[in-house]
């Protein structure tokens, strides 16, 4: 039974989530719309609220708070009615009776495609492993058609592990694996490395509580033993950009547990705090370097520009390093909108994602060896940008060689692939390429194929394409040989 306190909390949410949702989407609704769809979304509350009643979470708590975070969540992230009703409703096929059939008759087929998307397969003839590989496949398969099903498996997820204390420890080690295998390649893959960053921490201090208590310790001494210094740094930089009439917003930002972190940790403010610097346009942006550069030195070599060549995956802003005083900082200058596309990505009005790829990236994967290829999924987390040598731009893993590139082109490329030319020099196609390269494949007139280029390529097209390739020479091989 849920007492007044909890159900009072829960409403509070979902008071926030319908002011979260006609703040960033009421403008684009007619009344009757708007109207409509909070009819819809207080009648996924009430619903949710119904099935999920008797259910409690194994700390205690009463299931109904699970789903109303992870929607909360999604509406701090720019996420639609649809997928906030899917949200509200995402176990409840699972875990209570009701069926994908009448969440679709209700609420109409956007949010069951949705609520499918997050429900894990049931077979009782397939082992745990194989389901739990079969509920990725049908993830990524209702992804391709929309990918709003990814992001609520993200904040589903972040919401698991921030509250994951009351599992054994066996079960809260499979599920921080999972999340780093699965889901943290995927939020990179959307241009959310915020979550992703969230996620690798939340993970890592379930499998290193130890280590992730030590960082902890050492980052609030650090964060205490430099905040006057720090304090008088923005003083400074407000004073200054207030003289050229620069309106800024500035934020601190501490490094989250990662397992480079703690080899990192000892080396104190430059290496665990970033500044960020919010400005209203890209002019603005570089004006605001100018005026860093100025104020306090800063460190050659250091300087990167992503405000207008987004790095991998989409991030955008100017990165720098300065020697203020006696503390060598990083900092980070971007727009306001373009910091909404850093949180987000995907998810952000206005982001650029590149759907095709990612469309390519998760098709390939479920058609390599495995039901779903974690291990290929992991590598192509990390990208590199390389040229066709009419200038054309191609997203590899990092890691890449120019054997990938070839099949990243065209299979027939890849297939009769001889050698290559990166930046005009004559190389093998197993030379790994770096970003920025520029690279031209020269062809033979007959398939080149040879096993060891499986030893090569780590793109899913290019090895998925060279199996079928060495498969099909087999059989004809051993049909001339009969």
């Amino acid at each position: 039974m849920v007492d007044d306190k909890h159900n009072r909390e829960m409403q509070k949410l979902m008071d926030e989530i319908s002011e979260l949702l006609v703040t960033h989407h009421g403008g684009s609704f007619s009344d009757d719309a708007l109207e409509n769809g909070i009819v819809k979304l207080n009648g996924a509350f009430n619903l949710a609220k119904e099935s999920h009643s008797a259910q409690f979470r194994k700390s205690g708590e009463p299931y109904l708070f699970h789903p109303l975070r992870v929607s909360h969540l999604a509406a701090r992230h720019w996420m639609g009615f649809s997928s906030i009703i899917a949200a509200l409703l995402h176990d409840v096929v699972e875990d209570t009776p009701v069926t994908i059939e009448e969440v679709e008759s209700e609420f109409g087929t956007e949010v069951a495609l949705l609520v499918k998307g997050l429900t894990k397969v049931e077979d009782a003839e397939l082992s745990r492993e194989l389901l739990k590989e079969e509920t990725y496949r049908n993830q990524i398969l209702v992804a391709i058609k929309d990918i709003r099903v990814l992001c609520l498996k993200l904040w589903d997820r972040i919401d698991n592990l921030r509250t994951i204390d009351a599992l054994k420890p066996q079960k809260q080690a499979l599920i921080a694996d999972e999340t780093r295998k699965v889901y943290i390649p995927l939020a990179r893959h959307l241009g959310m490395g915020q979550v992703a960053d969230e996620l690798d921490a939340l993970s890592l201090s379930v499998l290193y509580p130890r280590r992730a208590s030590r960082y902890r310790r050492i980052l609030e001494e650090v964060k205490r033993r430099s905040e006057p210094a720090l304090k008088q740094l923005r003083l400074d930089i407000v004073a200054e950009f207030n003289r050229h009439k620069l309106n800024i917003v500035l934020n601190d930002t501490w490094r989250s547990f990662s397992l480079e972190g703690t080899q990192r940790v000892t080396r104190g403010v430059s290496a665990l705090y970033t500044l960020d610097i919010l400005v209203d346009s890209s002019m603005d942006a570089y004006m605001a370097l100018g005026l860093i550069h100025r104020l306090y030195r800063p460190i050659t070599g250091k300087l990167r520009d992503h405000l207008n060549a987004p790095s991998q995956h989409g991030y955008q802003a100017i990165k720098t390093t300065i020697q203020a005083g006696e503390y060598r900082l990083r900092v980070r200058i971007t727009t306001r909108k373009l910091d909404r596309f850093n949180q987000s990505g995907v998810l952000a009005p206005g982001f650029e994602f590149r759907k095709e790829n990612f469309d390519g990236l998760m098709r390939s994967l479920l058609d390599g060896e495995s039901v779903f290829d974690v291990d290929r999924l992991r590598l192509a987390s990390a990208t590199i940008q390389v040229y066709t040598p009419n200038g054309d731009s191609r997203m590899l893993p990092e890691g890449s060689c120019a054997l990938d590139f070839a099949f990243e082109i065209h299979e027939n490329l890849g297939l009769y692939a001889y050698r290559a030319r990166i930046n005009g020099q004559t190389r093998l196609l197993k030379t790994p390429l770096m970003d920025g390269d520029q690279v031209k494949i020269e062809k033979v007139d007959s398939l080149a194929v040879l096993p060891k280029w499986l030893e090569w390529a780590i793109t899913p097209k290019a090895r998925n394409s060279i199996r079928r390739c060495l498969r099909t020479n087999f059989r004809e091989n051993q049909r001339d040989e009969e």
